[in-house]
């Protein structure tokens, strides 16, 4: 049995049988919403940034996930000019 109480666990360390007790105990708020946002962030901006070696993979993370975003958005329109080049 695991001594850390479950609200305390990171996601990863949960297991399946407590996930849905663990989604409860979120805070959904706004600010608890922010504050999960901004805890994201600095643990990134340390891994990844803040480094004393640094290199480039932070940044090529976020151009990734840029570009991977904007396909996604744009699809429907990328999707319907393709069909039409052919018909």
């Amino acid at each position: 049995a695991s001594l850390v109480p479950l609200k305390e666990k990171k996601l990863m360390q949960v297991k399946l049988g407590e996930l849905p007790n663990w989604i409860l105990m979120r805070d959904f708020t706004p600010s608890g919403i922010v504050g999960a946002f901004q805890r994201g962030y600095d643990r990134y901006y340390n891994k990844y940034i803040n480094v004393r070696k640094g290199s480039i993979s932070g940044i090529n993370m976020v151009l990734a996930a840029y570009v991977v975003f904007s396909y996604c958005i744009s699809y429907k329109e990328l999707k319907h000019e393709r069909r039409r080049k052919y018909h």
